[in-house]
């Protein structure tokens, strides 16, 4: 993620040959023709010969080179994971010990692992290639072949701009670089791709802009900037090309967008659990080899049992289930909510966010604004604001052939039909359309029962409609202070005024806007969502916070925080972070709800602060503005309409923009945690408590107490029956708040129940003792084998009912695998497998004795359970 710091050099500083960014900090504030001064240019543009030296030394126009990670490069990355690398490294092992099924199968396994994860990181990192085709291949430019010729317009390709250009602008063209506005005429930009707004920025130029500006100031707001990236709306323009190639804002969002993410919460939970694993299977073999070395001196004899009980401590179907649960979860929310998962590990991931970030426009809110109400000069409610302005909406369109009303105008209309307001009433003359420069539009009318005079509807912004009204300077300051206080509120506010001229045939022009009659204000806000209230609610019940991250006013984001019943608390503006040192930003995102005036930039380093800070952040997002932010998250989001780069970009992709569908999504992360969950506690503390029974066990008896095929033989039959925990349904407890996989609570679960387990093995070896040494001329050997075998699956079909994640019992394929491992445990022994693994039939008070132990061991996991709580 570029820095904010990294941004404002974009946005402001010198180069040694003199050149500058847009921006309006320092050399930036300054008159268009000191920036053509600077830059080394004049209104007229370069010469040929002077283009081409700055080709030499500023580089093409183009962004940066995309050079994706060779498939090479990206599967010896994913053999570098932990736990992969253990399971590689447990295929050799089994096979020493001649299991060779269980070899092959590792194989595959870390084959497919390797390769899946290889696949996903090279379709995220090739999907930002797309974004080339958001930069325009040719642009207008005026160009002389010598200092002493007239400049001429003539295309060129985009990547021969350099910085001093003078380019054209006219509606529909791509900018083709950050630029300055000389001159324009009803300019207004697309910058939705930048900054996320959704409607048309006015553009126009300034002459002399401040020398400095309040950090709350976006770049995106300086009205005489436009930016690479953005799309010219309507109007044209004549501007001087600042910044190029690399230099440019859109450049930057294009090197965050490359980059990989790090590792998710998945990744480093299952890391942290699997360096666990790796240190204590190290250690196992040592100690039984040094063990028996001292007390019986056996050698290298017992190797091969010492290299099971390591194996035998290794969750090897771990990514089986793990693939399972997810894909399974996957199918279900791609079959009932449309709801594609594009990374497996996402669904752990969004199971386990505890913060979602999110825009406001199209996702607390509609699209579109809707009129809140019509007010007159003191602040009533009065129906003939909002008739006035339908009158100067209506016949602008009409009368400019207008291809379309902007949000303002149609949310006006739309408001006007819902009433039953008639503007047939009144007769088109003339029409002024809305001009960045004016801020004002206009409609001359022929209003009934008016002979000999038309009428003026005027509507625009509050300072430019105030300024042509017939007012004091008293009752003007009155007017704008109502209408600041009314923003403030969140709404839009617009101000109509009428006039009334004799009838003419010659042309209305904007001279005629003055002298006229205060009528009022029309005050608009954003539509909410119909479902994000309740989405909300249903979010903050599962312990998933909320922030929002938008580009919008603080005083409208607030607004439509409370209108959905979020607090909204203190709304901060992005720009007052840009000073502050990481450790500062993780503070104010733990506690702030909502970020307003946000940059691209701004979103990514709030959600790099919050992941610092130790939350699973979620990011929704469906604009190329949003995709450093996309990346920085744990879990990437976005709809199915949104473009093509932040659409392949993301981890989730969503039928809709619709916070119910999240919450959804989220449960069903949770379920398929849950599983994973349960399968890592069970197996886990099952397989610790067999690997310390074997290591007293191999201190406490003269022979090998279990042999190593009997070890793989019960890690095979325990391993199925644990995939039943894919079909598991997880109690609601669960699902009531992030399923986060944390190491150490894992291990503090695995370590207290796992020597529980051992203390019912070693219960065991007492009943062994009792019931065995002698009795029918059985081997003690034998015997011993057969008697543990039989017992350790059975307290593991104890432990898959007794252990799950949640209250009361398990779904029914979990309690048949648990009776058909129980099954298997005491059959095994009497079946004709029994002697080719080493065992022998037990007599009954053996199995009398044992299942006084299993009820023992059940009474005391069901109370270690409820202290636990």
């Amino acid at each position: 993620m570029a820095s904010v710091a990294e941004s404002a050099t974009a946005l402001g500083t010198d180069d040694l040959d003199g050149t500058e960014t847009a921006g309006r900090a320092g050399p930036a504030a300054l008159t268009p023709l000191q920036q053509l001064r600077r830059l080394g240019t004049g209104p007229r543009g370069l010469t040929e010969e002077e283009a081409q030296l700055r080709l030499g030394r500023h580089g093409d126009n183009s962004l940066p080179p995309w050079r994706p990670a060779s498939w090479a490069r990206l599967l010896v990355r994913g053999l570098r994971d932990p736990f992969t690398a253990v399971l590689l490294c447990l295929a050799p092992v089994s096979a020493a010990v001649s299991a060779w099924g269980t070899a092959c199968v590792i194989t595959v396994l870390v084959a497919v692992s390797v390769t899946l994860r290889a696949a996903g990181e090279r379709r995220a990192v090739r999907s930002t290639a797309a974004l080339r085709a958001l930069v325009a291949t040719t642009a207008t430019v005026m160009r002389r072949e010598s200092a002493h010729e007239q400049a001429a317009a003539r295309e060129v390709p985009v990547d021969e701009l350099v910085p001093g250009d003078v380019v054209r602008l006219g509606p529909g063209d791509l900018v083709p670089a950050d630029v300055r506005l000389l001159r324009a005429r009803g300019l207004t930009a697309h910058q939705a791709a930048l900054s996320g707004e959704s409607v048309p920025v006015p553009k126009y130029p300034v002459d002399s802009p401040p020398a400095s500006s309040p950090a709350t100031v976006s770049p995106f707001d300086e009205p005489h900037l436009c930016f690479q990236g953005s799309t010219v709306a309507s109007g044209s323009a004549t501007a001087v090309v600042v910044a190029t190639g690399a230099r440019t804002r859109f450049s930057a969002a294009y090197r965050d967008a490359a980059r990989l993410r790090g590792p998710s919460s998945f990744d480093r939970s299952v890391r942290s659990i699997s360096w666990a694993l790796i240190r204590f299977m190290l250690l196992t073999p040592a100690l039984v080899l040094g063990a028996d070395a001292v007390l019986r001196g056996r050698g290298l004899e017992t190797l091969p049992f010492a290299v099971a009980v390591a194996v035998g401590l290794t969750p090897e179907m771990l990514p089986v289930v793990v693939t399972a649960a997810l894909a399974r979860g996957a199918s279900r929310l791609a079959r009932d909510d449309g709801v594609i998962v594009t990374r497996l590990p996402a669904l752990h991931d969004l199971g386990a966010v505890d913060v979602l970030c999110l825009d406001k426009t199209g996702t607390l809110t509609l699209d579109r604004p809707v009129v809140r109400g019509a007010l007159d000069g003191l602040g009533a409610p009065d129906p003939e604001v909002l008739r006035w302005a339908a009158v100067s909406a209506w016949w602008n369109l009409e009368l400019a052939e207008l291809p379309a009303p902007d949000a303002l105008d149609a949310a006006v209309l739309a408001e006007a039909d819902a009433r039953g307001l008639d503007l047939s009433r009144y007769e088109g003359v003339a029409a002024l359309p809305f001009d960045p420069v004016r801020g004002v539009a206009t409609a001359v009318v022929r209003g009934p029962g008016r002979l000999g005079a038309h009428l003026l509807a005027v509507k625009g912004s509050v300072d430019s409609v105030l300024q042509r009204c017939a007012l004091d300077a008293g009752e003007r300051e009155r007017l704008r202070v109502l209408a600041a206080a009314l923003a403030e509120d969140g709404l839009r506010v617009l101000a109509v005024a009428v006039g009334e001229r004799p009838a003419r045939t010659r042309p209305w022009t904007p001279s005629d806007e003055r002298g006229l009659r205060f009528t009022g204000f029309l005050t608009l806000h954003d539509e909410p969502a119909p479902t994000a209230g309740a989405a909300l609610t249903a979010l903050t019940g599962r312990g998933v916070e909320v922030r929002i991250l938008t580009g919008d006013h603080p005083g409208t984001a607030a607004r439509a925080c409370r209108e959905l019943g979020l607090d909204p608390g203190e709304v901060v503006t992005a720009g007052l972070t840009d000073e502050m040192g990481d450790a500062e930003l993780t503070e104010l995102a733990g506690r702030t709800t909502v970020f307003a005036r946000c940059t691209p930039e701004h979103k990514a380093r709030i959600v790099g602060a919050l992941r610092a800070g130790g939350h699973t952040t979620g990011f929704l997002g469906d604009g190329v503005n949003d995709l450093p932010a996309l990346r920085a998250a744990d879990v990437g989001i976005s709809p199915r309409d949104a473009v093509d780069v932040a659409r392949e970009s993301a981890d989730v992709v969503l039928a809709g923009k619709d916070l119910t569908t999240i919450d959804r999504a989220i449960v069903s992360g949770r379920l398929s945690s849950a599983n994973i969950t349960a399968y890592l506690r069970i197996t886990l503390s099952s397989n610790l408590g067999n690997v310390i029974a074997m290591l007293a066990a191999g201190l406490l008896v003269p022979f090998l107490p279990m042999l190593p095929a009997q070890v793989l033989a019960q890690n095979l039959c325990f391993d199925a029956a644990q995939l039943a925990f894919v079909l598991d349904r997880p109690p609601g407890r669960a699902l009531r708040g992030p399923a986060t996989l944390r190491p150490g609570e894992l291990l503090r679960f695995i370590v207290g129940f796992g020597v529980l387990n051992s203390v019912a093995d070693l219960a065991t070896f007492g009943v062994l003792t009792a019931t065995l040494h002698g009795f029918g001329g059985l081997s003690d050997e034998a015997a011993f084998h057969s008697g543990w075998f039989t017992e350790n699956l059975l307290t593991q079909a104890l432990v898959m009912l007794l252990l799950r994640t949640g209250s009361g019992l398990p779904s029914g394929p979990v309690r048949w695998s648990a009776g058909a491992l129980a099954v298997v445990g005491v059959v095994l022994p009497l079946s004709p497998l029994g002697p080719a693994l080493g065992m022998v039939a037990l007599p009954v008070l053996y199995h009398l004795l044992v299942a006084a132990v299993l009820a023992l061991y059940a009474g005391a996991l069901c109370l270690a359970r409820r202290l636990r709580g």
